[in-house]
């Protein structure tokens, strides 16, 4: 164990030094060097390897049991950080955050209790380069497999890292106090930290140093692996995340009992390639097929906009929360349709909404799916705990024999009992329904009249016969590649037979819906682009729609169900 310790310390040094600590030396140069209290850089660093070794071994398992996003501390540090930063630039402000250690007898905001919570707040949003001994922590931490030694290697590790800034902290210091100059113009030094630690942050919530980061060469990489990654290490360090318990025999004995399952073996799942972002997973790091082995896995591919993927959605949901205690796991895999299901801020909100707190993985490059070969939303492909494809699902439906799927694999895998079976209503529509249809002209589907002009407002007549399944632009509409925009009189006219239809809208303004003569809904449009139902029906209609719009709305696609 002794051996092992001081691996987790050099290893955490070497991160210290390692260009991952760019985002977070100008905070620790301002904290260091403001205020007289020699203990100040020391509780700064203090606060960040409590704050650091807490939220990495116990912030997953206590956000995830109280349904909380993954990243709620990350984002709680940043404010804090931001807050902190704006009471050095205006003195009032200042006063206000100061009150509470006066209260507790703290000599002044700018010594101890300051420092304290600087560091507490700033290892929150540290995130270090992901070595072997970290990623052995993250695992066994995501396990919940959290024992006296892991918590040890933690401190360890964290120490270590916080050693190289601590230093920087104490020469900051030191300059601050013995440079007379410094010290006749506290105030000014203290707004120049303000606006360091200000701007330091916002880098680190945008992300807007990790070009930097990216740029400055690895030069101790090789040098970490070699000394984290010999064979006896890495054999503690397997079995402190719990690997060891995969052994070659054990291996075997589950590769048996899933062959007896009777699922095919779809070869090697791909990894997730591409991905530009993570959410709901620790820190927003990212994960792999590799982190995930031991578990059943359903990787699930979706958009947020898609009426197929959120009707889906409730039952992968009720899958994760009925059997996550059981070795089960879920990956969303988020590939856009439309430009603004890129948007991240876009995605994490809709997410949020629909009630996913599962991990996303943002495939905007669509990497991860032609990994896949995928070619639907929603789409489905269930993993066993050695990495292996077992089975797959398109399209709706089919949830009662993927539930089965995955209920065998989780017997195969472990001892017990396991929950009676999810009960979530099938909303799959059945009988004839009118087809999705396209609006933009990147690949318009079934409109009938005026012929579309591409990117240029033009006055749309639709006929007085609406076939089908199909429809027609009535008044002025700008058509894009993706969409089309309204203009003063704009209008749709839609036949369809459905008995709920959809309609992605973004922009602003509002849509009213008559259905024949009868008028059946207004429509405020607000906020980013979404799903909104236009008829909400327990039986299958078919009619005509008309739809009036305000200037200003971006109409995207119908869905029907």
């Amino acid at each position: 164990m002794s051996e092992l310790l001081l691996i987790a310390f050099l290893g955490g040094v070497i991160t210290g030094i390692s260009p991952c600590i760019v985002p977070v030396l100008p905070i620790v140069v301002a904290g260091g060097a403001i205020g007289t209290s020699r203990a100040r850089p020391w509780l700064i660093i203090a606060g960040l390897v409590l704050s650091f070794s807490v939220t990495e071994l116990l912030g997953s398992a206590i956000l995830s049991g109280l349904g909380l996003p993954q990243d709620l501390l990350y984002r709680a540090g940043i404010i804090v950080l931001l807050v902190l930063a704006v009471g050095l630039l205006v003195p009032r402000v200042g006063d206000w955050i100061e009150r509470p250690f006066a209260r507790i007898g703290a000599s002044s905001w700018a010594t101890s209790g300051g420092g304290l919570v600087l560091g507490l707040s700033l290892g929150l949003v540290y995130l270090p380069c992901a070595g072997p001994v970290l990623a052995a922590i993250s695992v066994a931490a995501a396990h919940h497999q959290v024992s006296a030694s892991l918590i040890l290697v933690t401190l360890f590790y964290a120490t270590g890292a916080a050693i190289p800034l601590l230093i920087l902290a104490l020469i900051a210091r030191r300059a601050a106090t013995r440079w007379g100059a410094m010290r006749r113009h506290i105030p000014l030094v203290r707004r120049t930290a303000g606006a360091l630690l200000g701007v330091a942050t916002i880098a680190i919530a945008t992300g807007a140093l990790s070009g930097l980061q990216q740029s400055v060469p690895g030069y101790l990489s090789s040098f970490a692996n070699r000394i984290e990654g010999t064979p006896a290490i890495s054999a503690q360090l397997q079995q402190l995340s719990g690997a060891h318990a995969n052994s070659f025999a054990t291996q075997q004995a589950q590769a048996a009992k899933i062959a007896a399952v009777g699922l095919p073996d779809l070869g090697p799942a791909p990894a997730f390639r591409g991905i530009v972002s993570w959410l709901n997973t620790p820190k927003n790091r990212p994960l792999t097929i590799a982190d995930l082995r031991g578990h059943v896995v359903l990787v699930d591919f979706w958009t947020y906009s898609c009426i197929n993927c959120q009707r889906a959605l409730p039952h992968v949901e009720a899958w994760y929360r009925a059997y996550r205690n059981f070795g089960f796991r879920v990956v969303g895999v988020h590939t856009p349709e439309f430009a603004f299901e890129h948007v991240i801020t876009n995605v994490r909100s809709a997410a949020a909404n629909l009630g996913v707190v599962y991990p996303i993985a943002v495939d905007n490059n669509y990497g991860t799916w032609d990994a896949y070969n995928n070619q639907y939303w929603p789409a489905q492909y269930l993993i066993d705990p050695s990495g292996r494809v077992r089975a797959y699902s398109v399209g709706e439906g089919d949830y009662t024999k993927m539930e089965s799927n995955i209920r065998a694999l989780l017997e195969a895998n472990r001892v017990g009992s396991l929950p009676h079976r999810t009960d979530v209503a099938d909303r799959t529509p059945t009988g004839a329904l009118s087809p999705e249809s396209y609006l933009g002209y990147q690949q318009i589907t079934y409109d009938v009249g005026t012929s579309v002009t591409h990117d240029a407002l033009v006055a749309y007549q639709a006929p007085a016969m609406i076939p089908d399944g199909t429809f027609a632009f009535n008044g002025l509409w700008n058509d894009h590649a993706e969409y089309a925009t309204s203009g003063p009189g704009a209008g749709i006219l839609l036949r369809f037979t459905a008995h709920n239809v959809y309609l992605v809208l973004g922009g602003h303004g509002v849509v009213d819906v008559a259905l024949g003569a009868q008028h059946r809904a207004r429509i405020t449009v607000s906020g980013i682009p979404r799903l909104y139902r236009l008829l909400v029906g327990s039986n299958l209609k078919t009619g005509v729609l008309a739809l009036t719009f305000s200037s200003g709305v971006a109409a995207y696609d119908f869905t029907f169900g």
